[in-house]
């Protein structure tokens, strides 16, 4: 992968050194997310996202994934009012930023006893607001959904593993049904700076 800009490659050696101590995922996340609050704020990597991709269909951009560690870094660039489908990540620990624009996270909670695969009956619980420099931890199986402001937003995700082949629910609320399948495709993506 192409060498990160020096913001996100001093975050990525903070990371690292978080990893090294323990393998508690949970700790680890929670311990992430003060510096990629701090991160959120940095001007420059606000500035140099201007120009990025959209990340519609389902896609992500994949900035970094750690090759001792397993953990990435991915970027999410909405659209003005985006909505996105009610799902979860299964086994994946995920910490969800907002770097420029505003966007806001709903949260769900399951009311059926998970008896059936393909059923489940769920309801909102709470929606968060999102603008640069707010996080938010979405542990593992968590029911949720990201919206988009009103206008364009760029999101910085650190996951506990990269999704793609990992299995995760999305949820019709209206139905109950429950359809599992691979994460967002996995856009590697160099970040250009100023020369």
């Amino acid at each position: 992968m192409a060498q990160l800009p020096h913001m996100l490659q001093s975050f990525v050696t903070d990371l690292r050194a978080i990893w090294s101590r323990g393998d508690d995922v949970g700790a680890n996340m929670r311990a992430a997310q003060p510096l990629l609050e701090k991160l959120l704020l940095d001007k420059d990597l606000q500035a140099l996202s201007a120009d990025w991709p959209s990340t519609e269909g389902r896609k992500n951009l994949l900035l970094y994934t750690d090759p001792d560690h397993g953990f990435a870094i991915n970027a999410v660039v909405r659209v003005p009012g985006r909505t996105g489908n009610i799902h979860d990540h299964g086994p994946v620990w995920v910490l969800y930023g907002v770097l420029t624009g505003t966007e806001a996270l709903e949260r769900y909670e399951r009311l059926d006893d998970g008896a059936r695969k393909d059923y489940a009956k769920i309801r909102l619980t709470g929606t968060g607001a999102g603008a640069p420099g707010k996080s938010d931890l979405v542990p593992p199986h968590d029911i949720h959904r990201e919206l988009g402001g009103p206008t364009r937003s760029v999101a910085i995700i650190v996951r506990s593993a990269q999704l793609g082949e990992i299995i995760q629910g999305r949820y019709n609320m209206a139905t109950g049904e429950v359809v599992y399948g691979g994460g967002p495709e996995q856009i590697p993506f160099a970040i250009r700076t100023a020369a």
